[in-house]
């Protein structure tokens, strides 16, 4: 993974494609591993974007409720 964060849908994309890859077979036990790790940081990187984007939303809901 580069030193910049990729966006929400950019990671969600090419989780989909790891997850499909993987589904699919075909790779060899080292390439199935490293599809498999970069779909754990990938799932990591979309976890983040969601619980900033909920953390966002609560704290607008919480300033309106004052």
């Amino acid at each position: 993974m580069s030193d910049e964060t990729p966006s929400y849908e950019a990671a969600r994309d090419e989780l989909l494609d790891v997850v499909r890859r993987l589904e699919t077979g075909g790779t060899t036990l080292e390439e199935s591993l490293a599809l498999w790790e970069r779909g754990e940081q990938l799932a990591t990187v979309c976890q983040t974007w969601l619980d900033g984007a909920r953390a966002r939303l609560d704290a607008v809901i919480e300033a309106e409720e004052d």
